[in-house]
């Protein structure tokens, strides 16, 4: 008995130390996001769960302005007593497009109003794409990135080493969908951003998992959820509650039926992936469209046939060869999601290291 009682504890105390999490099979993670109401709740999520690793997060322009969005993402990693965490400034701006915001949605401050003061945290001295590529060589094969905006940071890391593909364990991504757009009937707000840059991730032979519209709009924030946030009683539990409750109130407002968790549902996707039902399709990006630029066009089967030839000597108009290159999220099990992150944000355990 004193033996298993003695393994017991050096299991929890690997699980617990941020120095050892690497050496005890836990699993690096980079984090890419715009905070952003969703993704708020998203890296709270990530940062109360042990098995993760997280190595940086990195900000991207998308819901919010950078600085706003960096703001929101020093101050969450105070507020979850995180602070080894490196938070990274990233991209101001799309490759090649004017930005657009979000803030409709997510109000100036990107977090629905909600005041949470602000960091005393310093952003790390490395850029975000300059980070991603680093940290990625550094431990080759062992990365996932969790990608919760437009994907500005990934595709300038791709572009300044285009050996980073091939050197990481996954993608996780929230953006997409089959079924239509939030932010235009075509497309999906983080991939209308930066559509230019989706299409170099989507192509770059990194595997790639895209959580869509098609699940996130299954995954409704309720008010009984709200009330299991309010029975938490630390700093992230509150704070959740906080974002909850203002989020289904704006939602109630605005005659909707609860706020979709898009970028927790992704999260939680990394964390135990049969929480939604995938499957394996070709998927490209709309770029030049006037009307769908941002588009996802998922091909569930052959062929790979692109819009009608333009009348033209040059133009080459043979069917390309099918091959699927991204796991599409279809179907989510939301009671299942839903356990996995309140019962996350509500536990009392503590994580002090990154």
């Amino acid at each position: 008995m004193k033996a298993l009682v003695g393994v017991l504890t050096c299991c929890l105390l690997l699980a617990f130390s941020g120095e050892t999490w690497a050496q005890a099979g836990m699993r690096r993670v980079i984090i890419d996001t715009d905070p952003g109401v969703d993704d708020a709740f998203a890296l709270l999520l990530a940062m109360r769960s042990p098995e993760l690793h997280i190595e940086a997060i990195t900000v991207v322009a998308g819901n919010v302005p950078v600085d706003v969005g960096l703001k929101n993402a020093l101050r969450l990693v105070e507020i979850a007593g995180r602070t080894g965490i490196p938070v990274a400034r990233g991209a101001d701006a799309p490759l090649v497009r004017r930005l657009v915001t979000a803030t409709y949605a997510h109000g100036d401050n990107g977090l629905g109003g909600i005041e949470i003061g602000d960091p005393v945290l310093k952003p790390a001295a490395a850029a975000g794409a300059t980070m991603i590529a680093d940290l990625i060589r550094q431990h080759p094969e062992e990365i996932s990135l969790v990608c919760l905006g437009p994907l500005t940071n990934i595709a300038a890391a791709f572009r300044s080493d285009p050996s980073l593909p091939k050197k990481i364990k996954e993608i996780v991504l929230m953006g997409g969908s089959m079924s239509g757009g939030n932010v235009t009937p075509a497309a999906e707000f983080n991939i209308y951003v930066d559509p230019e840059a989706a299409r170099i991730v989507f192509h770059s032979g990194a595997p790639v998992v895209m959580v869509g519209l098609d699940v996130t709009r299954k995954a409704l924030l309720r008010e009984e959820d709200v009330r299991r946030l309010e029975s938490g009683s630390d700093p992230v539990a509150r704070l959740a509650a906080r974002l909850g409750r203002n989020g289904v109130e704006r939602s109630k407002r605005a005659g909707g039926r609860g706020p979709a968790m898009h970028d927790p549902l992704a999260m939680a996707v990394l964390l135990d992936k049969s929480i939604v039902q995938r499957e394996k399709y070709y998927v490209d990006v709309e770029t030049a469209g006037e009307l769908t630029a941002g588009e996802t066009l998922v091909y569930r089967r052959p062929p790979l046939r692109r819009s009608a030839p333009w009348i033209s000597p040059f133009e080459n108009s043979e069917l390309q060869q099918y091959q699927p290159n991204v796991e599409v999220a279809t179907d989510v099990e939301p009671s299942k999601f839903f356990d996995l992150f309140i019962g996350r944000l509500t536990s009392s355990r503590t994580i002090s290291e990154r």
